[in-house]
Protein backbone atom coordinates (compact mmCIF):
# COMPACT_ATOMS: atom_id res chain seq x y z
CA UNK A 1 0.00 0.00 0.00
CA UNK A 2 1.19 3.45 -0.90
CA UNK A 3 2.18 5.70 1.81
CA UNK A 4 -0.79 8.03 2.01
CA UNK A 5 0.18 11.93 1.50
CA UNK A 6 -0.85 13.87 4.41
CA UNK A 7 -1.65 17.86 5.27
CA UNK A 8 -2.09 19.05 8.38
CA UNK A 9 -4.46 21.85 8.73
CA UNK A 10 -4.63 24.45 11.90
CA UNK A 11 -6.57 27.37 12.50
CA UNK A 12 -4.88 30.09 14.68
CA UNK A 13 -6.33 33.35 15.79
CA UNK A 14 -3.66 35.78 18.49
CA UNK A 15 -2.65 33.12 20.43
CA UNK A 16 0.71 32.99 18.28
CA UNK A 17 2.64 31.50 21.79
CA UNK A 18 0.22 28.22 21.64
CA UNK A 19 0.56 27.91 18.09
CA UNK A 20 4.29 27.40 18.70
CA UNK A 21 3.44 24.91 20.50
CA UNK A 22 0.85 23.62 18.32
CA UNK A 23 3.58 23.52 15.41
CA UNK A 24 7.12 22.15 17.34
CA UNK A 25 4.55 18.85 18.04
CA UNK A 26 4.11 18.71 14.69
CA UNK A 27 7.64 19.20 13.35
CA UNK A 28 8.11 16.38 16.44
CA UNK A 29 5.57 13.34 14.88
CA UNK A 30 7.41 10.25 14.12
CA UNK A 31 5.44 10.03 11.45
CA UNK A 32 6.19 13.43 9.53
CA UNK A 33 3.89 15.11 7.81
CA UNK A 34 3.74 16.34 4.24
CA UNK A 35 2.90 19.37 4.16
CA UNK A 36 1.25 21.91 7.33
CA UNK A 37 -1.33 25.27 6.49
CA UNK A 38 -1.70 27.38 9.21
CA UNK A 39 -4.70 29.80 8.21
CA UNK A 40 -4.55 33.07 10.26
CA UNK A 41 -7.67 34.67 10.83
CA UNK A 42 -6.49 37.77 10.95
CA UNK A 43 -4.18 37.92 13.90
CA UNK A 44 -3.27 41.57 15.55
CA UNK A 45 0.06 39.59 17.39
CA UNK A 46 2.63 39.11 14.42
CA UNK A 47 1.31 35.71 14.09
CA UNK A 48 2.65 36.18 10.15
CA UNK A 49 5.76 37.39 10.81
CA UNK A 50 6.45 34.30 13.34
CA UNK A 51 5.75 31.81 10.68
CA UNK A 52 8.39 33.38 8.31
CA UNK A 53 10.74 33.87 10.55
CA UNK A 54 10.42 30.54 12.35
CA UNK A 55 8.22 28.12 10.26
CA UNK A 56 9.23 28.80 6.54
CA UNK A 57 8.31 25.55 5.94
CA UNK A 58 4.43 26.45 6.87
CA UNK A 59 1.98 27.17 3.89
CA UNK A 60 0.33 30.48 5.34
CA UNK A 61 -3.60 31.47 4.54
CA UNK A 62 -4.06 34.75 5.70
CA UNK A 63 -7.68 35.85 6.36
CA UNK A 64 -8.75 39.86 5.89
CA UNK A 65 -10.90 39.36 8.62
CA UNK A 66 -11.65 36.73 11.61
CA UNK A 67 -14.06 33.62 10.35
CA UNK A 68 -14.29 31.61 13.12
CA UNK A 69 -13.40 28.65 12.97
CA UNK A 70 -15.78 27.49 10.50
CA UNK A 71 -14.59 29.87 7.74
CA UNK A 72 -10.93 28.98 9.18
CA UNK A 73 -11.50 24.89 8.67
CA UNK A 74 -13.42 26.11 5.69
CA UNK A 75 -10.95 28.30 3.75
CA UNK A 76 -8.01 25.70 5.36
CA UNK A 77 -9.26 22.60 3.90
CA UNK A 78 -10.06 23.74 0.92
CA UNK A 79 -6.59 24.89 0.35
CA UNK A 80 -5.40 21.94 1.31
CA UNK A 81 -7.58 20.16 -1.47
CA UNK A 82 -5.97 21.92 -4.20
CA UNK A 83 -2.74 20.31 -2.60
CA UNK A 84 -4.16 16.76 -3.76
CA UNK A 85 -3.85 15.27 -0.14
CA UNK A 86 -4.73 11.74 0.77
CA UNK A 87 -5.89 12.66 4.27
CA UNK A 88 -6.08 15.85 6.09
CA UNK A 89 -5.48 16.21 9.91
CA UNK A 90 -7.39 19.26 11.30
CA UNK A 91 -7.06 20.90 14.62
CA UNK A 92 -7.01 24.08 16.32
CA UNK A 93 -3.56 26.60 17.22
CA UNK A 94 -4.42 25.34 21.47
CA UNK A 95 -3.90 21.62 19.94
CA UNK A 96 -0.48 19.80 21.27
CA UNK A 97 0.16 16.03 20.04
CA UNK A 98 2.50 13.73 21.48
CA UNK A 99 5.08 12.50 19.16
CA UNK A 100 2.93 9.63 17.61
CA UNK A 101 -0.22 11.10 17.53
CA UNK A 102 -0.10 10.85 14.03
CA UNK A 103 1.42 7.40 13.44
CA UNK A 104 -1.33 6.16 15.66
CA UNK A 105 -3.93 7.71 13.70
CA UNK A 106 -2.72 6.30 10.27
CA UNK A 107 -2.58 2.68 11.19
CA UNK A 108 -6.02 3.16 13.01
CA UNK A 109 -6.71 4.21 9.33
CA UNK A 110 -5.54 1.68 7.45
CA UNK A 111 -6.73 -0.84 10.11
CA UNK A 112 -10.41 0.48 9.62
CA UNK A 113 -10.35 2.15 6.23
CA UNK A 114 -12.66 4.84 8.58
CA UNK A 115 -13.57 8.33 6.84
CA UNK A 116 -13.04 10.13 10.02
CA UNK A 117 -10.08 8.83 12.89
CA UNK A 118 -10.53 11.56 16.08
CA UNK A 119 -7.97 11.46 18.73
CA UNK A 120 -8.00 11.32 22.32
CA UNK A 121 -8.59 14.93 23.78
CA UNK A 122 -7.00 15.55 27.11
CA UNK A 123 -6.58 18.70 29.72
CA UNK A 124 -3.46 19.93 30.74
CA UNK A 125 -4.00 17.58 33.68
CA UNK A 126 -4.35 14.24 32.03
CA UNK A 127 -8.26 14.25 32.30
CA UNK A 128 -10.33 13.37 29.21
CA UNK A 129 -11.60 16.89 28.17
CA UNK A 130 -15.59 16.73 28.10
CA UNK A 131 -15.43 19.76 25.52
CA UNK A 132 -14.21 17.31 22.73
CA UNK A 133 -15.42 13.37 23.98
CA UNK A 134 -16.94 12.43 20.18
CA UNK A 135 -20.54 11.16 20.39
CA UNK A 136 -20.41 7.52 19.94
CA UNK A 137 -22.71 5.58 17.42
CA UNK A 138 -25.74 4.77 18.79
CA UNK A 139 -26.75 1.51 16.94
CA UNK A 140 -23.20 0.66 14.98
CA UNK A 141 -23.41 -2.72 13.23
CA UNK A 142 -21.41 -5.30 14.68
CA UNK A 143 -19.30 -5.01 11.81
CA UNK A 144 -18.07 -1.76 12.49
CA UNK A 145 -17.92 -2.42 16.31
CA UNK A 146 -15.53 -5.67 14.70
CA UNK A 147 -13.35 -3.47 12.42
CA UNK A 148 -13.27 -0.67 15.42
CA UNK A 149 -12.22 -3.47 18.16
CA UNK A 150 -9.56 -4.52 15.85
CA UNK A 151 -8.33 -1.19 15.86
CA UNK A 152 -8.45 -0.77 19.90
CA UNK A 153 -10.88 1.73 18.76
CA UNK A 154 -14.83 2.42 19.10
CA UNK A 155 -17.31 3.83 16.36
CA UNK A 156 -18.46 7.77 16.90
CA UNK A 157 -20.72 9.76 15.07
CA UNK A 158 -19.39 12.91 15.13
CA UNK A 159 -15.96 14.83 16.17
CA UNK A 160 -14.93 17.64 17.33
CA UNK A 161 -12.04 19.92 15.30
CA UNK A 162 -9.04 19.51 18.19
CA UNK A 163 -7.65 16.33 16.01
CA UNK A 164 -9.30 14.56 13.37
CA UNK A 165 -7.77 12.88 10.57
CA UNK A 166 -10.35 12.86 7.79
CA UNK A 167 -9.76 11.19 4.04
CA UNK A 168 -9.55 13.82 1.34
CA UNK A 169 -12.53 12.07 -0.95
CA UNK A 170 -15.06 12.25 1.59
CA UNK A 171 -14.66 16.04 1.87
CA UNK A 172 -14.59 16.53 -1.87
CA UNK A 173 -17.99 14.41 -1.80
CA UNK A 174 -19.64 16.44 1.10
CA UNK A 175 -18.32 19.66 0.79
CA UNK A 176 -16.71 21.66 3.19
CA UNK A 177 -17.91 23.00 6.21
CA UNK A 178 -20.19 26.15 6.93
CA UNK A 179 -18.75 28.88 7.49
CA UNK A 180 -21.51 30.98 8.37
CA UNK A 181 -21.42 29.11 11.86
CA UNK A 182 -18.75 30.89 12.82
CA UNK A 183 -18.71 29.32 16.26
CA UNK A 184 -19.81 26.57 17.67
CA UNK A 185 -21.22 23.25 16.34
CA UNK A 186 -19.09 23.98 12.88
CA UNK A 187 -17.33 21.01 13.81
CA UNK A 188 -20.76 18.81 14.77
CA UNK A 189 -22.26 19.65 11.86
CA UNK A 190 -19.48 19.01 9.35
CA UNK A 191 -18.52 15.74 10.96
CA UNK A 192 -22.02 14.37 11.27
CA UNK A 193 -22.48 15.65 7.05
CA UNK A 194 -18.86 13.56 6.56
CA UNK A 195 -20.27 10.59 8.54
CA UNK A 196 -23.82 9.96 7.60
CA UNK A 197 -23.62 6.60 6.26
CA UNK A 198 -19.64 5.88 6.58
CA UNK A 199 -17.85 4.93 9.88
CA UNK A 200 -15.79 6.91 11.81
CA UNK A 201 -13.67 6.03 15.06
CA UNK A 202 -12.47 7.35 17.91
CA UNK A 203 -8.47 6.31 19.00
CA UNK A 204 -7.74 6.45 21.99
CA UNK A 205 -3.77 5.96 21.46
CA UNK A 206 -4.11 8.79 19.78
CA UNK A 207 -3.07 11.55 22.14
CA UNK A 208 -3.60 15.15 21.91
CA UNK A 209 -3.84 18.06 24.69
CA UNK A 210 -5.95 20.95 24.71
CA UNK A 211 -4.76 23.87 26.75
CA UNK A 212 -7.58 25.79 26.97
CA UNK A 213 -7.81 28.23 29.75
CA UNK A 214 -10.24 26.25 31.77
CA UNK A 215 -11.44 22.60 31.92
CA UNK A 216 -15.06 22.64 31.08
CA UNK A 217 -17.94 20.99 28.96
CA UNK A 218 -20.25 22.19 26.32
CA UNK A 219 -23.28 22.98 28.90
CA UNK A 220 -21.01 25.66 30.86
CA UNK A 221 -22.75 29.23 30.68
CA UNK A 222 -22.04 30.91 27.54
CA UNK A 223 -23.21 34.66 27.94
CA UNK A 224 -24.18 35.95 24.82
CA UNK A 225 -22.66 33.64 22.95
CA UNK A 226 -25.97 31.17 23.68
CA UNK A 227 -26.73 32.89 20.45
CA UNK A 228 -24.35 31.43 18.35
CA UNK A 229 -25.22 28.14 20.13
CA UNK A 230 -28.86 28.70 19.44
CA UNK A 231 -28.67 29.78 16.03
CA UNK A 232 -26.07 26.51 14.75
CA UNK A 233 -27.87 23.86 16.40
CA UNK A 234 -31.32 25.23 14.75
CA UNK A 235 -29.78 25.37 11.41
CA UNK A 236 -28.16 22.08 11.91
CA UNK A 237 -31.53 20.52 12.97
CA UNK A 238 -33.73 22.00 9.98
CA UNK A 239 -31.21 22.52 7.19
CA UNK A 240 -28.14 20.39 7.53
CA UNK A 241 -28.07 16.89 5.59
CA UNK A 242 -25.94 15.54 8.40
CA UNK A 243 -28.38 13.86 10.57
CA UNK A 244 -31.39 11.32 9.66
CA UNK A 245 -34.77 12.25 10.62
CA UNK A 246 -34.51 9.99 13.77
CA UNK A 247 -31.44 10.89 14.34
CA UNK A 248 -32.93 14.91 14.33
CA UNK A 249 -35.22 14.43 17.20
CA UNK A 250 -32.21 12.03 18.77
CA UNK A 251 -29.98 14.71 18.98
CA UNK A 252 -32.67 17.93 19.82
CA UNK A 253 -34.17 16.33 22.50
CA UNK A 254 -30.68 16.18 23.61
CA UNK A 255 -29.60 19.46 23.08
CA UNK A 256 -33.06 20.67 24.66
CA UNK A 257 -32.03 19.55 28.42
CA UNK A 258 -28.54 20.97 28.03
CA UNK A 259 -30.23 23.95 27.45
CA UNK A 260 -31.65 23.81 30.65
CA UNK A 261 -29.36 22.74 32.40
CA UNK A 262 -27.25 25.63 31.00
CA UNK A 263 -30.09 28.40 32.37
CA UNK A 264 -30.46 26.65 35.66
CA UNK A 265 -26.93 27.52 36.08
CA UNK A 266 -26.45 30.18 35.06
CA UNK A 267 -26.35 33.50 36.93
CA UNK A 268 -27.39 35.83 33.85
CA UNK A 269 -30.39 33.92 32.48
CA UNK A 270 -31.46 37.84 30.76
CA UNK A 271 -28.72 37.08 28.73
CA UNK A 272 -29.66 33.96 27.55
CA UNK A 273 -33.21 34.65 27.06
CA UNK A 274 -32.25 37.07 24.95
CA UNK A 275 -29.53 34.70 22.67
CA UNK A 276 -32.50 32.38 22.40
CA UNK A 277 -34.73 34.75 20.95
CA UNK A 278 -33.03 36.03 19.18
CA UNK A 279 -30.77 32.55 17.51
CA UNK A 280 -34.62 30.93 17.55
CA UNK A 281 -35.62 34.09 14.69
CA UNK A 282 -32.81 34.47 12.56
CA UNK A 283 -32.18 30.40 12.20
CA UNK A 284 -36.19 30.21 11.33
CA UNK A 285 -36.03 32.89 9.13
CA UNK A 286 -32.47 32.54 6.91
CA UNK A 287 -30.26 30.02 6.22
CA UNK A 288 -26.66 29.96 6.59
CA UNK A 289 -25.49 32.16 3.51
CA UNK A 290 -22.96 30.31 1.18
CA UNK A 291 -19.09 29.92 2.00
CA UNK A 292 -18.01 32.27 -0.99
CA UNK A 293 -19.94 34.97 0.55
CA UNK A 294 -18.46 34.80 3.91
CA UNK A 295 -15.13 34.11 2.98
CA UNK A 296 -13.13 36.94 2.64
CA UNK A 297 -11.13 37.16 -1.00
CA UNK A 298 -8.06 35.36 -0.79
Amino acid sequence: MTDPRVIAVVVTYNRRDLLTEALDALRAQTRPLDAVIVVDNASTDGTPALLEEHYGEVDLVELAHNTGGAGGFAAGLASALDAKPDLIWLMDDDTVPEPDALARLLDAHATTSATLVASRVVWTDGRDHPMNTPRQKPRATKAELARAAEAGCVPIRSASFVSILIEARAVEERGLPIADYFLWNDDFEFTTRLLRGRLGVLCPSSRVVHKTKTFGSTDADPGERFYYEVRNKVWLFTRSKGLSPAERVLYSGSTARRWARTFARSQDRATLRKGLRKGLSEALRHPPRPNEDVLPPQ
